[in-house]
């Protein structure tokens, strides 16, 4: 369960150009100024580039690292408004690898890429930018998602507090301890101004709207435009977190039952969806589900439900419960090793030194921006049983990762709070009404926190995401980033039926 503008200064550049601030354009303090732009290695028709930023923003003459970015130019120079900045979502996700390769850039309209310079990054920690490295085998090694006893309780925040000590050794230039949201926020200003821009225009998807949250509450006037796209509420506690996850998820396979009840593009049209739900899940509960020789634990069975309702994938999410229906437990290993298949580590390059293989575990960074304390096993008991009822079919969502990873986490530098926006320029918020992992409900709480300074823009159907999921959501955020045209209050696009 997910990270600027005016004048033609930084599309001026050649392609092995720098861009630099031109005078008055303001700067944070600390940041290099320059970006060399050369074609992509992976991909020519792109450009690449590096930023020298500070690993930790309070000290910005100590440790710096490169943060890696990429770019594709306005396709019609002569109506360029100026750079666009992308926030990917996670946290983990890469923004290069959103620009480089020709079929990554659909998820921009010909429209956008004709009048602004695309531009995205991997935020600090995550891909090429300086990544948060850990011992593969440890990662290997991490407990089961859900928690059933004391003992996996305190066996949990034992491993946690290992694995933190790993990563922490293991990354370069101490910048674990610098992953949070707040220093990705500092970092985002400093492309800003490498770009040459005196105000940001920002397209954030889901995680990624935290960063452009965030940066609206520290630069509220370098905004030109912030656009975000499935909304995350950072002002949410424990049970809170909870709950809005589970709820969101609930609704969504509501939202596809009630589907396969109506159209026969469903396999299972005609049959009790929710009695063959409630079958599997309690196989997987009894360890008695399997799938491709392993099995399946109930936190497996809701995650692979989840990943297929972001699109959404209903027609393929039918077939996989028609599938599961007939199997049987397969022989091999349990599910704990892969409890967190949806956070699966990616394994990374040595950097040329020999020892262990290390990986990535993008929930370390979640761990800096979420304080969600569980005093013991019983509190975490507790929290199951209402989410239980909050979601009787998915009553092991995603965010039960996000929970026990960060057990016995130190408090983070960027704990949740209302936020506080002073003096921007109206904020685009736009959610699903069904979305399966941030919840219309975050979006709606988000607005009423920005106030006066945002307007949310509701897409009546389904999925996590609206920009991809219907034309007319596109054109109301195209609207927004181009000409800087704010819907009306209580605006909305009608439901687009899922394809697929």
């Amino acid at each position: 369960m997910v990270l600027a503008v005016l004048g033609g200064f930084a599309g001026a550049q050649g392609a092995s150009g720098a861009a630099g601030g031109p005078q008055g354009v303001p700067g944070p303090e600390g940041a290099g100024s320059r970006i060399v732009w050369e074609p992509c290695e992976a991909d020519a028709s792109a450009q690449c580039g590096r930023l020298s930023v500070p690993v930790d923003w309070s000290r910005p003459e100590g440790q710096r690292f490169d943060l890696r970015l990429a770019r594709r130019t306005a396709t019609d120079p002569g109506a360029r408004v100026g750079s666009m900045v992308f926030g990917p979502g996670g946290p983990g996700d890469s923004g290069v690898e959103r620009i480089v390769g020709q079929g990554n850039m659909r998820r921009f309209s010909d429209r956008l890429r004709s009048r602004f310079d695309i531009v995205s990054f991997d935020p600090r920690g995550v891909g090429a930018s300086n990544p948060i490295r850990c011992s593969q085998e440890l990662l290997g090694r991490r407990p089961a998602a859900v928690i059933k006893s004391q003992a996996d309780f305190d066996a949990t925040v034992k491993y946690n507090r290992a694995l933190r000590r790993d990563c922490r050794k293991n990354t370069e230039k101490g910048l674990f301890d610098h992953a949070d949201t707040l220093s990705a926020v500092k970092d985002l200003d400093a492309i800003r101004a490498a770009l040459g821009e005196r105000s940001l225009t920002f397209h954030g998807s889901s995680y990624g709207t935290l960063l452009g949250e965030q940066y609206a509450e520290r630069y509220p006037r370098r905004v030109r435009a912030l656009a975000l796209e499935s909304v995350v509420d950072h002002s949410v506690g424990t049970k809170e977190f909870l709950a809005a996850q589970a709820g969101t998820l609930q609704d969504s396979f509501e939202e596809f039952v009630a589907w396969c009840g109506r159209s026969t593009r469903c396999v299972l049209h005609g049959a009790d969806v929710r009695a063959l739900w409630a079958d599997l899940l309690e196989r997987a509960e009894h360890g008695k589900l399997g799938q491709q020789g392993a099995a399946l634990s109930p936190f497996d069975l809701n995650a692979k439900v989840m990943k297929l309702l972001y699109d959404p994938e209903w027609v393929r999410l039918a077939a996989l419960l028609q599938e599961l229906g007939r199997s049987g437990a397969g022989p091999g290993r349990g599910s704990a090793a892969a409890a967190q298949a949806a956070d699966e580590p990616r394994a990374l390059p040595r950097g040329g030194s020999s020892g262990p293989a290390l990986g990535s575990s993008p929930l370390e960074i979640l761990c800096q921006d979420w304080s969600l304390p569980v005093r013991d096993y019983a509190d975490y008991a507790r929290q199951l049983r209402r989410v239980a009822r909050i979601a009787p079919d998915m009553r092991y969502p995603r965010a039960l990762a996000a929970l026990s990873s960060c057990l016995g986490a130190p408090e983070p530098d960027n704990p949740q709070h209302r936020l506080k926006v002073r003096g921007s320029r109206p904020i685009l918020l736009t959610n699903s009404l069904h979305d399966p992992a941030t919840g219309y409900g975050w979006a709606v709480d988000v607005a009423a926190q920005l106030g006066g300074n945002a307007v949310l823009h509701t897409y009546r159907g389904w999925g996590h995401g609206t920009y991809s999921s219907s034309p007319c959501a596109q054109k109301t955020v195209d609207d927004y980033l181009i000409a800087q045209k704010v819907p009306a209050r209580g605006a909305s696009c009608p439901a687009v039926e899922p394809s697929g």
